[in-house]
């Protein structure tokens, strides 16, 4: 229930900054909900909040940063190769086929075209603050470790003790985002969001989570700038 009606919340926030041509600070109130609604439901169930993994360790505590950061670089050091070689044969080959065969017409395939995103900087910084950390925060922080609640953690898979709870989180955080915006390739984020969930199973926070979702974020996005899918933004 909290995930629909957080979702359902930030939908209403989305159409309204769009229809109603409202300024796009209007859309800080998207990762507000993300990081206070789980806060709000502890409350309101007699729960202290810091249970959970609701909030980021101090700067000073250098340990869950430094072995946030080590994961992260195994894990992005194992899929970057693999990933920039699929995404190349998706967009300029498998794609534009598979639409040709959908409509029924030839569909020009997209090549590389080399034209960076206009503020890298600024890029990193709105995935990381303002979608990764909030989205961690309420899918990982609280929903994955409610449902290991729930369903307990019978697995241990590479240091990380998992259980249901992971494969239901990646599946509500897929379906979220086609609840906010539909897309047809939002099934394809639930594997992104296995490696997010067992980060966090891995080492207890939702840090490592982060900077992983950011990164992968920020790397479909500068993709898909230099491939020529987006405008540089």
């Amino acid at each position: 229930m909290l995930w629909l009606l957080t979702l359902l919340a930030i939908r209403v926030v989305v159409e309204a900054q769009r229809g109603l041509g409202l300024h796009e600070i209007v859309l800080a109130a998207v990762p507000v909900l993300f990081m206070y609604a789980p806060v709000v439901l502890c409350r309101l169930r007699g729960v202290d909040s810091w249970d959970y993994p609701l909030a980021l360790p101090a700067f000073r505590d250098f340990p869950p940063w430094i072995e946030a950061l080590k994961l992260n670089a195994m894990a992005i050091g194992v899929i970057v190769v693999p990933w920039f070689v699929a995404y190349h044969v998706w967009t300029t080959t498998i794609e534009p086929h598979m639409w040709s065969w959908v409509f029924d017409r030839p569909v020009h395939a997209r090549q590389f075209l080399g034209v960076w995103p206009t503020s890298v900087l600024k890029l990193v910084a709105y995935h990381l603050f303002f979608v990764a950390i909030p989205e961690e925060l309420f899918y990982r922080g609280y929903l994955q470790t409610r449902l290991d609640e729930a369903f307990g953690t019978r697995w241990r898979v590479a240091g990380a003790n998992i259980g249901p709870g992971l494969f239901i989180t990646s599946m509500i955080f897929a379906a979220g985002h086609s609840i906010v915006q539909v897309q047809w390739w939002h099934f394809a984020i639930f594997f992104p969001s296995l490696v997010f969930g067992w980060m966090r199973a891995r080492t207890g926070q939702i840090v490592a989570g982060a900077f992983f979702h950011a990164w992968s974020n920020v790397t479909v996005s500068t993709l898909d700038t230099l491939y020529g899918v987006v405008a540089p933004q």
